[in-house]
Parts: structure tokens; C-alpha cells; sequence
């Protein structure tokens, strides 16, 4: 049995940049068949037909840095930079989740995305309990690369580490059960949290063990806040990239969160070694961390990606923010030209692929990708009358997660015509609460 769905326009999101109007994409199994013009669709009587001539199909959104472990935490940790914000907040909440309270953070995160059409996550956890956000992911259908954080390090708070080879042994037994589980949706990323709760011997073999497993990528915090860059210079005698370089472990299959306060030598190592950036607009602002130079990375060829980052530190976990953001963010420096919309949306999708090694797979609408597709309806108040205008536009700068009708995953309905097919909203939101009660009595 397959599913066509008649969209009245599909952006395919491949480098061309296509739009088609009045075209059917028809999955078979987790795929995408064909894309055609509608008129020329036979479908079979057995065929699920989604007749959405109102809609726009386009590609899952896909976040390069997200935090699920942190979405309880929502509201929690507002109005403070990012190493006192680390101490004083999330450190604590983190130490203190059982498998219940993580279990629930990662439905509520999930939800969320879902419901703003992310369809694919590159995910940090926390040092315990990464066992429940799997579990989440594989439960709800969410396409994921997943990662405990790892720290044999931890001045700022120090009853959240490990035992350096503790991490390694840990992180390699979850690399080992997870990736490339639920039939390839689920895959892993080593993940040592940031230079300064990582020794040298953790960050380098951490390394060597996303180099060791086909398809794994190494994923941490790089230069987010001037203060972070200065204690990395202070303790390595050199800037946040040149030392993890200094180290071999950036590579392409590298992904770097933030990336704000860089000098051009930094910027010439990302080149050199095809390191992916994940650009975090509004988690800088909040931390009042600043805003990085995303023009200047792009014009140098380097990957740039986008991500929301976590709950406590965004207050959001919405894609069409992001996008938002990092387009006007850059325009009052660079010039009302820079950023175009076409631009972010490829950051939110293809470019996206691209960092975590899946362009083949998914990113863009096209024959022979698996079947990630979001249902935007764009007759809204809030969108361009015309919707035969610029649909980039329309969706980059005007767009939000009302706007989101229905989204699929690997060929299957996640969320449909603004319902959860698998997630009791209600139970979940009442559950959370409970776990949040706990955690914070747990504190106390």
C-alpha cells in the first residue's frame, strides 16, 4: 500500500531549488517513489490519498543541536549568561533526573518539534538516563542521531561526571546498541559536552570512537560565550577550535554547536576540515552570548546548519524562529541582501542532511529519499495573500507552527491535520508536571 499525497505546491528543497505546482509525491513503504504532475496519477483503489490542493508539501526541518534532556527545565533558568546559567541551573536539574523525569522531558521535546515540522534531531543528552530519551525517540517516531553527554570534568558542578574511562566504556556500550537501530531512523553521536568538562584524553579517544563506527558523528559545544573562550585559552594556550583540531578530531562528520566568537584562523581550520557549524540564534541572544558571523562561514564554504538548542536556553524549540532569526539577525551587518529565505530554508533542511552525513536520505523531496514531508497550509492571516508569491518568503518570515498541518516520518504519520497519532497531549503534559514536582523536591 502506498500514499500519495496531491499537493498544490511541493518545494523539493534539492539544490535547485525547485517548486512544483499541482504535483503528487507518492511514498511506498518509508520512501518516496515518485513526484509527478497530478494530472497524470493513476492511483489504486488501495492507495491512502491525502487530496490537499491547499497545502504545500516540503521537506522535514532538521535540527543539528537540540537538548531533550533540558525541556523540562522550560522557564526555569531565565536571564543568566551561559557558565553561571550551567552552575546555578542546569547542572543541578540534570543531576537530579531519574529515568522517569528524563523519560518525560524527551516527550515533551519531541512534541514540540514535531508539532513545528522537525522531523530530524541531532541530540545532546545528559551524562545518565540516555537509555529514556531513546526510548522516546524509538516510541514516537522521531528521526534521530542521540548522544549522552559526556564529562570527566566538571569544576562547575561537580557531582555531574564520570570517571574518564567510564564515559568512553558508557558512550561505546550506547553507540553499540543504538546505531543504526528502528531500521536506520535511530543512529548515534559521540557527544563530549565542551572543553571545559572534557580532559584531553576523553575529547581525543571520543574522537577516535565516531571514527571507528561507520555512519557515527562527533557532536559538542564549540566558542559559544566569550567567557567559555577565554578559560579554553587560559587552559589550552590556544582558541576553542585550534585546540580541538590540535586534538584530530574535527572532521566532516564533526558538528559544532554555535560557533559565535571565532578569529579568522579558526575559520580557515573549519574549511580545512569540512567541520559542520550549527548556527543557535535564539539561544545566544537569550544567554546574551552575541550572534555569529554567518555570512563570513558561508562565503568560506563551511556547513552551516541550524538548531534550537534547549528549552531552558530558547524557551522554544520551533524551527521557524530559527529561521527567522537568522536571516534578520544578520541584515542590520551585512545588509538587507544577506540571508535571503531561500538561503535559511536550505540551512533548515538540506544543509542539515549534509552535516549529519544523510543528504542521500533525506533533506529534499525526491525520488528515492525516505519519506520525511511536512504539510504547511498558508492561507493564514498571517501570510501573503498571493500564494503564488515567494514561498520562501512566506515560510522563513511569516510562518510559525500554526501553520503546520501534517507531518510524516519515515512513511509514517506522526502528526495529522494538527493531531498527535501517537502522543496523548494531555497525559503527557500532566505527567510532566509530576516529574517536574519531583525533580524540584528532589533538590530541595
Amino acid at each position: 500500500m502506498s500514499t500519495i499525497i496531491k499537493a498544490g505546491s511541493i518545494i523539493t528543497g534539492d539544490r535547485k531549488g525547485g517548486i512544483l505546482a499541482n504535483h503528487s509525491v507518492v511514498v511506498e513503504g518509508n520512501r518516496i517513489t515518485r513526484v509527478v504532475p497530478t494530472q497524470d496519477l493513476r492511483a489504486a483503489a488501495t492507495d491512502e490519498l491525502i487530496d490537499a490542493p491547499e497545502l504545500v508539501a516540503i521537506p522535514g526541518f532538521i535540527q543539528t543541536h537540540t537538548h531533550l534532556c533540558q525541556t523540562l527545565f522550560r522557564g526555569l533558568a531565565d536571564d543568566l549568561e551561559l557558565l553561571d546559567w550551567l552552575q546555578r541551573k542546569i547542572f543541578p536539574f540534570e543531576a537530579a533526573h531519574t529515568a522517569g523525569s528524563m523519560y518525560s522531558s524527551a516527550m515533551l521535546g519531541i512534541a514540540e518539534l514535531v508539532r513545528s515540522g522537525t522531523t530530524t534531531i541531532l541530540d545532546m543528552g545528559s551524562v545518565n538516563h540516555e537509555d529514556e530519551v531513546i526510548r522516546a525517540v524509538t516510541e514516537t517516531g522521531m528521526r534521530a542521531f542521540v548522544g549522552k553527554a559526556m564529562m570527566d570534568i566538571n569544576d562547575l558542578y561537580p557531582k555531574l561526571k564520570e570517571p574518564t574511562k567510564e564515559s568512553l566504556r558508557s558512550t561505546r556500550d550506547l553507540a553499540e546498541r543504538w546505531h543504526n537501530s528502528s531500521d536506520g531512523r535511530i543512529k548515534y553521536a559521540v557527544a563530549p559536552r565542551f572543553v571545559l568538562t572534557c580532559t584531553d584524553t576523553l575529547l581525543k579517544e571520543a574522537g577516535e570512537m565516531s571514527d571507528s563506527i561507520d555512519g557515527m558523528l562527533f557532536h559538542t559545544h564549540a566558542s559559544e560565550n566569550k567567557n567559555e573562550v577565554q578559560a579554553v585559552r587560559k587552559r589550552c594556550n590556544m582558541e576553542n577550535i585550534e585546540f580541538l583540531d590540535s586534538l584530530q578530531v574535527l572532521s566532516g562528520k564533526s558538528c559544532l554547536a554555535h560557533c559565535v566568537h571565532l578569529n579568522e584562523h579558526e575559520v580557515a581550520i573549519l574549511k580545512k576540515t569540512k567541520t559542520n557549524v550549527t548556527h543557535c540564534p535564539s539561544s545566544n541572544l537569550k544567554l546574551g552570548s552575541g550572534f555569529a558571523n554567518i555570512p563570513r562561514l558561508l562565503q568560506h564554504g563551511i556547513n552551516v546548519t541550524l538548531g534550537a538548542d534547549g528549552a531552558p536556553c530558547n524557551n522554544n524549540l520551533d524551527m521557524f524562529r530559527e529561521m527567522r532569526l537568522t536571516s534578520l539577525l544578520q541584515k542590520p551587518v551585512h545588509g538587507p541582501k544577506a540571508m535571503p529565505a531561500k538561503d535559511v530554508f536550505e540551512m533548515a533542511t538540506i544543509r542539515g542532511a549534509q552535516a549529519l552525513g544523510l543528504e542521500k536520505e533525506i533533506g529534499s523531496i525526491e525520488v528515492g529519499k525516505k519519506a520525511d514531508i511536512v504539510l504547511l497550509n498558508l492561507a493564514q492571516l498571517w501570510n501573503p495573500i498571493m500564494q503564488d508569491g515567494d514561498l520562501y518568503s512566506s515560510i522563513v518570515y511569516s510562518c510559525g507552527p500554526e501553520n503546520v498541518d501534517s507531518v510524516m516520518i519515515d512513511g509514517k504519520w506522526i502528526y495529522r491535520k494538527k493531531e498527535y497519532m501517537g502522543i496523548d497531549k494531555d497525559l503527557l503534559i500532566h505527567t510532566a508536571r509530576g516529574e517536574l514536582t519531583q525533580l524540584l523536591g528532589r533538590m530541595s
